[in-house]
């Protein structure tokens, strides 16, 4: 890579990482593993950023590679699950496993939706704002809503689905 690809990919750091960070952190619940996440996410951005088209924004582009990276790091751990036993148990302990559960079936049912939908969806529960996902899928923010509505709505179905099982 060239100095300007290098600066190009600093830049899109420097802009995207916290977003990108939160996002993973949002997708494991583990600061670590968040971090981990991050650097991968920028790893995949370095070694691609030469198959960028342009045809949509960087933003969408480097949000649709964070969340295919943790939908396949959640898909890869999530029969794998480590006990600290170092921890004394307390009330919030006995209830994290259940309310764990709870996050890896929504992140399962989210999986299942299509890509533009998961990225809509992701960022809504990173708590990025209707402008700003509006900007960065392209579509408007009367549009955004509306396909909200019907993304919650699908989910629902297919949370409800696993949740008999």
């Amino acid at each position: 890579m060239n100095q300007n690809q290098e600066q190009q990919f600093k830049d899109l750091y420097q802009k995207y990482g916290l977003k990108v960070q939160r996002l993973c952190l949002g997708y494991t619940g583990n600061q670590m593993e968040a971090e981990d996440l991050l650097q991968e996410v920028f790893i995949k951005i370095w070694q691609n950023m030469d198959k960028f088209r342009g045809d949509s924004q960087w933003s969408t582009w480097i949000y649709r590679i964070a969340v295919n990276t943790c939908l396949y790091h959640l898909r890869s751990t999530k029969n794998k699950q480590t006990v600290d036993l170092t921890k004394v148990p307390s009330l919030q302990d006995l209830e994290q496993p259940y309310e764990e559960q709870q996050v890896q079936l929504l992140y399962k049912a989210i999986s299942e939706l299509k890509e533009s939908d998961r990225l809509i969806i992701t960022m809504l529960l990173d708590k990025i704002s209707y402008p700003e996902i509006a900007q960065i899928t392209e579509i408007s923010e009367v549009n955004l809503r509306v396909k909200i509505h019907r993304i919650k709505q699908q989910l629902s179905i297919i949370y409800a689905k696993y949740e008999r099982l």
